[in-house]
């Protein structure tokens, strides 16, 4: 986390650049500052924020025991990941949690060396992320290469960065033309 650089993207050595504006800024912040004041969560790298010149927040790490907290529920759009740690035994339990809890679906990622429990992680999550990963961060959609598009309350699932997208904007009409026309309605498995 230390290495990771905050700052304005003119210079190519920052990763983190501003959120976008003031409302975007404060509305993160408070999802930072629920998480300082709370005894359900700690901070564990981050949290620190500056305003004066753009609006910038630091990467910031929280790690919680309730899976229903705020930050695992709610799309935060900034540099704010929380830390669900789970049994080993509660494995196919926490997908469940993962698959209900937040009405949200943009993306999803799994890590794992265990091919049963990426598989069954894809399957458990089929409808809770509109872009899933497998041993990769949920940012790697490539343009141009993959479609991306959240589903439930994150999109309409139309994936963009493909020609998938073109669909959306268009009336599709297909037409079908018969060289030799039927002589007869039944098919031919009907004789």
């Amino acid at each position: 986390m230390s290495e990771i650089k905050t700052g304005d993207v003119t210079d190519l050595n920052n990763f983190v650049n501003a959120v976008i504006d003031e409302p975007s800024f404060k509305k993160i912040m408070s999802y930072i500052e629920k998480a300082g004041s709370s005894d359900k969560v700690k901070i564990i790298a981050g949290g620190k924020s500056d305003s004066s010149k753009g609006y910038f927040i630091e990467p910031t790490v929280i790690q919680t025991e309730d899976p229903h907290f705020i930050t695992m529920e709610e799309e935060i759009f900034g540099p704010v990941m929380t830390i669900y740690i789970y049994d080993d035994y509660k494995f196919e339990e926490t997908l469940e949690i993962c698959n209900v809890t937040s009405p949200y679906g943009l993306t999803g990622s799994i890590f794992s060396n265990d091919k049963y429990a990426m598989m069954k992680a894809c399957r458990m999550l089929r409808y809770a992320a509109g872009n899933f990963y497998i041993n990769d961060k949920p940012t790697g959609a490539m343009v141009g290469q993959q479609p991306f598009g959240g589903a439930r309350a994150s999109g309409t699932n139309d994936k963009a960065g493909s020609h998938l997208n073109l669909l959306r904007w268009v009336s599709p009409r297909t037409i079908k033309e018969t060289l030799i026309p039927p002589t007869d309605f039944r098919y031919g498995y009907m004789e």
